[in-house]
């Protein structure tokens, strides 16, 4: 079964990313289906669209939109699948729902989106460990950014992944606004919790 403009896609270790494995026992961080920050954002490319100018093939991994496999309530109360459900755990997505896809353990970002990495602040009179607006480019296709390029960001613009236990920030190419000198001092910041 192929779609002209649809990939069909299944979940890569269930709808969501809620339970973490301590000490041979598991422990759930959350149990709100609501919360986008535990839903699974990786899947399995089942069938590619016939009309397809991504470069994802089968078989491939990729990095979906939070809504797609998420579960909502209606106004009745009534537990539902989002839009994107098909059937038998298999999805329907089109390419502007995907940001990132993997083969052969290699990252590619799609046309229009860079992922960056946040840093350490150096700055001693804020409180928060990371720099703001700031990053170090992990995967681009832009041709104007290359792949460890310190740049800077609009506000708003990026939007949190963990990929691979890394934290980065997804982020539309046209919004990366400068692109720094390196100062010898910046440090890549991962959170213990990625």
């Amino acid at each position: 079964m192929r779609g002209i403009y649809n990939f069909v896609i299944t979940p890569i270790d269930g709808r969501y990313n809620n339970i973490k494995d301590i000490d041979d026992k598991e422990l759930i961080l959350n149990t709100q289906m609501y919360n986008h920050q535990f839903v699974n954002r990786e899947a399995l490319v089942l069938e590619t669209p016939i009309k397809n100018d991504t470069g994802i093939q089968k078989g491939d991994t990729i990095v979906v939109h939070h809504n797609v496999f998420r579960r909502y309530h209606d106004m009745k109360g009534v537990e539902k699948n989002g839009h994107a459900y098909y059937k038998d755990n298999k999805y329907f997505v089109y390419s502007d729902q995907i940001f990132m896809y993997k083969r052969n353990n290699k990252c590619h970002a799609l046309k229009g989106y860079s992922f960056v990495k946040p840093i350490e602040s150096n700055d001693i009179f804020n409180m928060s460990k990371e720099t703001e607006l700031m990053g170090i480019v992990k995967y681009t296709e832009d041709p104007n950014i290359k792949k460890g390029d310190l740049v800077g960001f609009a506000p708003n613009s990026e939007y949190e992944f963990v990929i691979d236990s890394e934290r980065l920030y997804r982020v539309l190419s046209p919004a990366i606004t400068i692109n720094y000198e390196y100062q010898g001092n910046e440090k890549e910041y991962n959170p213990s919790w990625a």
